[in-house]
């Protein structure tokens, strides 16, 4: 089950670094792709240095998770994982709540079910 939980945990990681990517770097694009219901086509360009804000915070969130896999102790591992998965579980409750319930299943569910696998492949 530990792969399971290596395999999960990886997918939160990588969806979290195209959300990086698009929120720094292609808002005004891939952006306007994902959310282009939400904004009005015009507010874009003026919230792209908010977006690129929002993308450095879940660029913290990758380097966590990158640096879950890359600690030895395999409890420190557990650890420093569950925090920052966490961390995405939280933030997608709160983006359910507060903007669109499309982002917890997105965001929430993946990293819910990450955090399930670690603890149970102990």
């Amino acid at each position: 089950m530990n792969n399971f939980a290596n395999v999960l945990t990886a997918l939160v990681l990588l969806e979290h670094v195209y959300i990086v990517w698009m929120e720094m770097f292609a808002w005004e694009t891939a952006g306007k792709r994902s959310f282009g219901k939400a904004l009005p086509a015009e507010l874009f360009r003026p919230t792209k240095g908010l977006a690129a804000n929002q993308g450095l915070y879940n660029g913290f969130l990758v380097a966590g998770l990158v640096w879950s896999f890359l600690i030895s102790d395999p409890t420190w591992s557990d650890n420093v994982r569950l925090f920052f998965l966490g961390c995405v579980l939280v933030a997608g409750v709160f983006g359910g709540i507060s903007a669109s319930k499309k982002i917890f299943l997105v965001q929430g569910v993946p990293a819910l079910l990450a955090i399930l696998f670690v603890l149970f492949s102990k």
